[in-house]
């Protein structure tokens, strides 16, 4: 069940509010993009943000990447997770400060509802944070791309995400810049 024959889009939300943030997001999109069924194809720049839900914490980073991928959801999902682990993730406050955030948001137009996941992501509409980065790396052939992009236009809060820097980490060979 690990890995399926064709190459799936999937889309992913990342954040951090600790440490070295914008270290964690390229190193949790440096460490997708060596697993042998993730390729890390685009990605967004990165916007700071203000926190949501549990605000006694910092500024987030957040941007959005595209994954191809051979990963069934829910082990990507997994995967995810243990990147998240991996760089120091611990869950201690609902919403509260964290190294790295990775967030499925997106897998096709696969829509799944179990106990661990839910695709398409259930809250990504309520949040500015997301739909911003999102955006900017979502084709309009995308199924869904059009209430991607009404969604976005109909959300408050877009002055609360800020561009904080343009990025050019993916080079065109896939591989990282340093």
């Amino acid at each position: 069940m690990e890995a399926e024959q064709v190459n799936n889009t999937a889309y992913i939300a990342l954040g951090s509010n600790l440490g070295v943030r914008e270290q964690y997001l390229q190193e949790a999109l440096r460490k997708l993009n060596q697993h042998p069924f993730i390729q890390v194809v685009r990605h967004s720049n990165v916007y700071e943000t203000e926190p949501v839900g549990y605000e006694e914490q910092g500024a987030f980073l957040n941007m959005a990447a595209k994954l191809s991928t051979r990963l069934h959801p829910q082990i990507l999902l997994e995967e995810l997770l243990q990147v998240e682990a991996s760089l120091g993730r611990v869950r201690e406050i609902r919403n509260g400060p964290r190294t790295i955030d990775l967030d499925l948001l997106l897998y096709d137009d696969t829509t799944i509802h179990t106990e661990s996941l839910t695709l398409p992501h259930p809250r990504m509409h309520e949040r500015a944070f997301v739909l911003v980065p999102l955006m900017e790396i979502v084709e309009d052939s995308f199924p869904g791309f059009s209430r991607l992009a009404e969604w976005t236009a109909s959300l408050n809060g877009k002055e609360g995400v800020q561009l904080w820097k343009q990025t050019n980490w993916l080079l065109e060979s896939g591989r990282f810049a340093n």
